[in-house]
């Protein structure tokens, strides 16, 4: 036998079944035909999560694909593309570079707790911030 998906399986099942003219008015008849029904429905069921699947897997690549491409835009800062500074140099937007005022907005601190370093907005009182790693309270 080949291989078979498991539609074909059920039929296969199916087709034995029926070959053997089983007694439907006895037992054993009634719960063999019975269990082939529903594994017929099992799987019928089976090969629509099957398709559901392979359709949501797709989905999800295109949306990967988008992310991939947003993460791009957002993440790389390119000379010609920067926006945040006026410098010329091939510096910007790096780490080290003094001309941007990218981060004025925003302060660091290390948790007291699990020394963790957060960002936060530098109108926010620290005492009142909460560790988004171990969620206690940094005045704790």
């Amino acid at each position: 036998m080949n291989e078979m998906d498991i539609l074909e399986k059920c039929a296969y099942i199916k087709g034995l079944a029926d070959g053997l003219n089983l007694d439907e008015t006895k037992a054993e008849g009634k719960v063999l035909k019975a269990i082939i029904d529903l594994l017929s429905d099992v799987c019928e069921t089976i090969a629509d999560m099957d398709d559901e699947v392979a359709t949501l897997g797709d989905y999800i690549e295109e949306v990967d694909h988008d992310l991939g491409e947003v993460e791009e835009y957002v993440f790389e800062c390119e000379d010609d593309e920067c926006d945040c500074c006026d410098c010329d140099d091939d510096c910007c937007c790096d780490d080290e570079c003094d001309c941007c005022d990218c981060d004025e907005d925003f302060m660091e601190a290390m948790c007291p707790h699990c020394k963790e370093t957060i960002c936060f907005d530098n109108e926010l009182d620290p005492a009142e911030l909460i560790c988004p790693a171990c969620g206690k309270n940094f005045a704790e």
